[in-house]
């Protein structure tokens, strides 16, 4: 295995989570929610292909899992999700959560 690629986990394809995309693993950027890609000890990574990457914001995202986690995402309807993350980005504050 060459120094470049030392690091890497395997070859192969990953997806990509922003727009579905398969692609190579070389031709990915990994994407680690808590923001600590450097950190490899006992750690999976999703992927970007290097477009949807570019079109990334890379400003700091500190509490931006945590706001979405507790708006719901992934887990509600959008309209839902989205009122949610307003009101929290907004004041912090979720709106009561339905049941």
């Amino acid at each position: 295995m060459s120094d470049r690629n030392a690091w890497h986990r395997d070859g192969g394809e990953v997806t990509c989570l922003a727009c579905g995309d398969s692609v190579a693993r070389d031709d990915a950027r990994e994407y680690d929610k808590h923001g600590d890609r450097w950190n490899r000890e006992e750690k999976s990574f999703e992927f970007l292909c290097k477009p949807c990457y570019r079109e990334c914001c890379h400003s700091p995202r500190r509490g931006l899992e945590e706001r979405l986690i507790e708006a719901g995402a992934g887990t509600t309807d959008q309209t839902t999700f989205l009122r949610r993350y307003c009101a929290l980005a907004r004041d912090g504050t979720p709106p009561e959560r339905e049941r």
